[in-house]
């Protein structure tokens, strides 16, 4: 009787604090409602500052390490990748993959998927690999 006397009475005290807690918002873009969207503007005059904020995505933090990682395997510096160079960067990624399963693949096998991630990732059919399509290939997604 008295175990539950003293778990009522805790519970009773606390409702209010777990209630307020439970209520407020995380962030204040969660405790305002959406605001009109904002005058149009010339799409040239646009900057990533009028976007806005929303939680990083998978695609986002892809295009974040594309950019980082991208002049490393441009080795002409063109601002695409050729074969050789697409290959180079996503054999490596297969085997970051490889060795964290404790997998391991024939290196034809490799070759054979490298080429054949290049022709997925090829939206465009150029022979070159873009920024934009490695992003997408990498997010998982279609051009």
């Amino acid at each position: 009787m008295i175990r539950t006397l003293l778990c009522s009475t805790a519970l009773l005290i606390g409702a209010p604090s777990i209630a307020q807690t439970s209520s407020v918002p995380a962030s204040p873009q969660q405790a305002a409602p959406a605001a009109p969207a904002a005058p149009a503007q010339d799409p040239a005059q646009t900057t990533t500052d009028a976007q806005p904020a929303q939680p990083a995505t998978g695609a986002t933090t892809v295009a974040a390490i594309v950019d980082s990682e991208f002049p490393a395997y441009d080795a002409d510096k063109s601002g695409q990748l050729e074969k050789a160079e697409f290959s180079k960067w996503i054999v490596a990624l297969k085997d970051q993959e490889l060795k964290s399963t404790g997998k391991t693949l024939p290196p034809a096998e490799v070759t054979a998927w490298a080429d054949g991630a290049f022709v997925t990732a090829d939206a465009d059919k150029s022979t070159t690999i873009t920024k934009a399509e490695l992003v997408t290939y990498l997010s998982g997604g279609t051009a």
